[in-house]
């Protein structure tokens, strides 16, 4: 019994510094919004996402995402692949988890793009912490219930 106990109590510790990193993270690292190619996913087992191809630009041979403020934000330790010219996608999609009961925000009707805001940390890919749609160069963020 002390010994279930105590492997509930360190997982539970674990659990809660994983979750204490994320949300540091959403409030401390620098965000930027990105355009998004929405990738099919099936994954039964992890539940209701849309997996996202970030576009990002290309700066001197390193990703870049621009920041609101207008700041470049180099992106280390991601892959890309071709997009166009000066222009990249993330070679890893990145997951974007969604409640069961909302539509799927992947199919946009014609003349809306999907954006994702991201988080970028100092190594590794962006994490995504909010969708939205653009249409006629207005973002209009995507509110989940």
């Amino acid at each position: 019994m002390r010994k279930g106990l105590l492997l509930g109590a360190i997982q539970l510790l674990l659990l809660l510094s994983v979750t204490g990193k994320f949300l540091y993270d959403r409030q401390a690292l620098p965000r930027a919004w990105a355009r998004t190619t929405p990738v099919d996913p099936f994954l039964p087992l992890r539940g209701r996402y849309v997996r996202l191809g970030v576009e990002v630009e290309m700066k001197d041979q390193a990703p870049m995402l621009v920041a609101a403020d207008g700041r470049q934000l180099a992106l280390h330790g991601v892959k890309t692949v071709p997009a166009g010219p000066g222009k990249a996608r993330l070679a890893q999609p990145i997951a974007f988890f969604i409640p069961e009961n909302v539509p799927d925000p992947s199919v946009r009707k014609p003349g809306e793009e999907l954006w994702v805001e991201v988080s970028v940390p100092k190594k590794g890919p962006p994490r995504p912490v909010h969708l939205g749609v653009k249409k006629d160069g207005v973002l209009t963020l995507l509110v989940f219930n």
